[in-house]
């Protein structure tokens, strides 16, 4: 095995929630939804389709323009993704203090 520096190599048990909707503008989204002790209380949020993700709290569902850049995809679907994942998003909880 190669040499690496490792930042962190930590394992635990996540919680992954997969869910599959069609919006009104009819865009099908398949996601991966993952619950984790890491990112602050954010939730690691995959599209199964393009395979792009991201880690997203409130604050980043707030920001104007961040679905459509992160996930490529108009305002309309994102406006559709951001009403879904208001629902399972909740508040940043610090847990690495």
């Amino acid at each position: 095995m190669s040499d690496y520096d490792f930042l962190y190599d930590h394992q635990e048990e996540t919680t992954t929630r997969f869910v599959c909707f069609v919006g009104n503008a009819l865009h099908r989204f398949d996601l991966a939804i993952m619950t984790t002790t890491r990112y602050y209380g954010k939730k690691l949020v995959i599209d199964l389709q393009s395979g792009r993700s991201a880690v997203i709290g409130p604050d980043d569902l707030a920001e104007e323009g961040y679905l459509e850049h992160v996930f490529k995809i108009n305002e309309e679907q994102a406006q559709e993704l951001n009403e879904f994942l208001s629902q399972i998003i909740g508040s940043i909880h610090f847990t690495d203090i």
